[in-house]
């Protein structure tokens, strides 16, 4: 870890960061005037039984927040209003936001859907400027974006920090942390308010006597190591610090989907229907990224709670036929194994990704000539059906079921941390 006794090192502001402000309710208000202004609550599924997945602030003056119960937020806030997610318009608002924030300086990070992160120039750096750069997005979005679609910024001398300052001030706020004055501007945060700190990690700190950011600040970071059992509480250490430590690359590990069942698919024949569909999706998402897969995971939660789960390892596949046959070998361990209880939730992952530019060996050297024959063709129909349903529409070729029978259950979902392209909403 750096030293950073070195004042330059923590003191200039090298980072700003975008935090849009309740970004799928923001959406929502965006396209529907009717909502705006209103109590609104972004839900999976038309059904009390689910839990918001977003809440405008309007809701969440009621104390309406993501994870909330759709039931208990109707009795929190008698007026609020359900709409059911629409992922591919927040994907396409997620584009529109890069292509503006770009406009007036490059996006260094895509952090999630609705956050993203630029490294400021050394002419970039002074108060006025970062200013300037920050009104002039904030601008740029209104007239561009949508006026109900805000954000808040953070600047600071690391991206961390930067993040932290976006929630000091919302909505539509503008924060500037400055190295010099730290650790003043943290004093009044919870501990949950650091990113990084959840609930499970705040029991961790408090068994540890850290009951308050004056406490965390007084660990060293050796320490903080010790404390949360990993790298990480060291590098927290110093990004407190305002010190600017150089991110980690990261590899593509896995390729999945998981669906929570509305109640009219939770038994088993119906419910088949969704894991194989998200299956096939995951399917194509491993062609388009061009790579093969040499594992897979399959999983399901019942009604009853409880959960059972089975993997299957195999030659690297990449075709949706070989993947459907073992998919469907785990299926009927699983469900054998369940009772024929209904089903509340399945998840389908691919693992032990293999880029395809490093695919070695070939199939002739495992496969008999036949075999491999049989695969390299099963691949090309697999493409040619990712092909058909780009052009025509998500769903318009699928194998074992009616095109109908995949519409309700098989959109793609936005997950925080990982943005959809706008390609995987055909597949």
């Amino acid at each position: 870890m750096p030293p950073i006794n070195d004042p330059n090192t923590v003191a200039t502001l090298r980072w700003l960061y975008v935090d849009f402000n309740s970004y799928f309710a923001s959406v929502e208000q965006q396209l529907q005037p009717h909502l705006r202004g209103r109590p609104v609550a972004v839900i999976p599924v038309d059904t009390d039984s689910t839990s918001a997945i977003a809440a405008s602030y309007e809701a969440k003056a009621f104390g309406v927040k993501t994870g909330t119960p759709v039931w208990e937020a109707k009795k929190m806030c008698p007026g609020l209003v359900c709409v059911v997610a629409n992922h591919e318009k927040y994907v396409r608002y997620h584009q529109k936001i890069l292509v503006e924030v770009d406009k007036h300086i490059p996006v260094t990070a895509v952090c999630s859907i609705d956050e993203v992160a630029c490294k400021l120039m050394d002419n970039e750096t002074s108060v006025e400027r970062v200013t300037q750069i920050a009104m002039a997005i904030k601008k740029g979005l209104r007239e561009h974006v949508g006026e109900f679609v805000k954000c808040s910024i953070g600047v600071a001398p690391n991206k961390y920090l930067a993040k932290v300052a976006t929630d000091l001030e919302k909505p539509d706020g503008f924060t500037i942390i400055h190295g010099q004055e730290l650790p003043g501007p943290l004093m009044g945060l919870k501990l949950t308010d650091l990113p990084g700190i959840g609930r499970n990690m705040e029991v961790r700190l408090r068994r540890a006597g850290v009951i308050n950011m004056d406490v965390l600040w007084s660990l060293d970071a050796k320490h903080m190591r010790r404390v949360w059992g990993s790298i990480w509480g060291e590098k927290m250490w110093y990004y407190l610090r305002g010190v600017d430590l150089p991110d980690e690359e990261t590899h593509r590990s896995s390729v999945g989907h998981s669906h929570v069942m509305a109640p009219e698919l939770r038994m088993p024949v119906k419910a088949r229907y969704v894991g194989r569909r998200l299956l096939l999706k995951a399917a194509a998402r491993l062609r388009r990224m061009d790579y093969y897969t040499t594992c897979m995971s399959f999983s399901m939660r019942c009604e009853n709670g409880l959960r059972y789960a089975r993997g299957a390892q195999f030659y690297r596949v990449q075709d949706s036929l070989m993947l459907l046959q073992v998919f469907e070998a785990l299926w009927v361990e699983a469900v054998g194994a369940a009772g024929n209880e209904p089903i509340k939730k399945v998840s389908v992952v691919l693992h032990g990704l293999v880029p395809a530019a490093d695919a070695q060996p070939e199939l002739l050297d495992v496969l008999p000539e036949s075999g491999a024959k049989e695969r390299k063709k099963a691949e090309r129909v697999s493409r040619a059906m990712d092909k058909l349903n780009q052009k025509y529409g998500r769903d318009s070729v699928a194998l074992g079921m009616l095109p109908a029978q995949g519409k309700n259950f098989s959109g793609t979902k936005v997950a925080f941390t990982r943005i959809p392209d706008v390609e995987e909403f055909f597949e």
